[in-house]
């Protein structure tokens, strides 16, 4: 940073934090890019990003910088908030159409309805079924206690790892590389999984419950 960059990437805590100790200054910034928008603009993430854009963008200035927004939802108040950062003649491009609930054609979808009790042995018999002796397996909980739980039941007759935000960075790509690798076939995960992994050999994806 001190020797100066052309791109910065960073999570808006850090920037924050380098923006604070004088080690970031943002006035010349000429292009800024926000992916996952919806979550970045999100209650969670959305005062922290716009006191960091407030460094780069004066109000009603001719040369702010040049805002593009990214995201694979779009939930009507992210173009309201979007406003607030692009010009009037902003361009909306949108990859899904008219087809609202767009997904692979390739994908089948399946929903299975059974008791918790029963979870772990039903859950071993469809991995078994749909992926198979080799395919790896994700399996979506919604909390981390539900992903130790199920990694660790008798019922589970696959050799299964979990994967949450109480595992330390160090432990978590451990994991990684050992479910790309094949070492096990089933990652158990809450939702720390469900963006940026790129895992082409992932036959099936299990979500214990519908997704919020």
């Amino acid at each position: 940073l001190k020797s100066g960059i052309d791109i910065l990437v960073g999570t808006p805590g850090r920037i924050k934090d380098h923006i604070q100790n004088s080690k970031l200054e943002l006035s010349s910034v000429k292009h800024v890019v926000l992916d996952e928008v919806d979550h970045m603009l999100d209650m969670g993430f959305a005062e922290q990003v716009e006191e960091i854009l407030g460094f780069a963008y004066k109000k009603g200035s001719d040369n702010n910088p040049q805002t593009l927004l990214f995201s694979a939802t779009c939930p009507r108040w992210v173009y309201d908030v979007a406003k607030k950062y692009m010009k009037d003649e902003y361009e909306q491009i949108d990859l899904i159409g008219k087809k609202t609930q767009r997904t692979a054609t390739t994908v089948e979808h399946l929903a299975i309805q059974c008791r918790s009790s029963q979870r772990a042995g039903v859950l071993g018999d469809i991995i078994q079924v749909y992926s198979g002796s080799h395919g790896r397996t994700i399996v979506f909980c919604e909390t981390k206690k539900e992903a130790n739980e199920l990694a660790m039941n008798a019922s589970l007759k696959q050799d299964a790892q979990s994967l949450h935000g109480d595992i330390p960075q160090k432990q978590r790509e451990v994991t990684l590389k050992g479910f790309r690798n094949g070492v096990f076939e089933v990652l158990i995960a809450t939702n720390v999984a469900a963006r940026g992994l790129d895992i082409p050999e992932v036959d099936l994806v299990i979500q214990c419950s519908p997704p919020k």
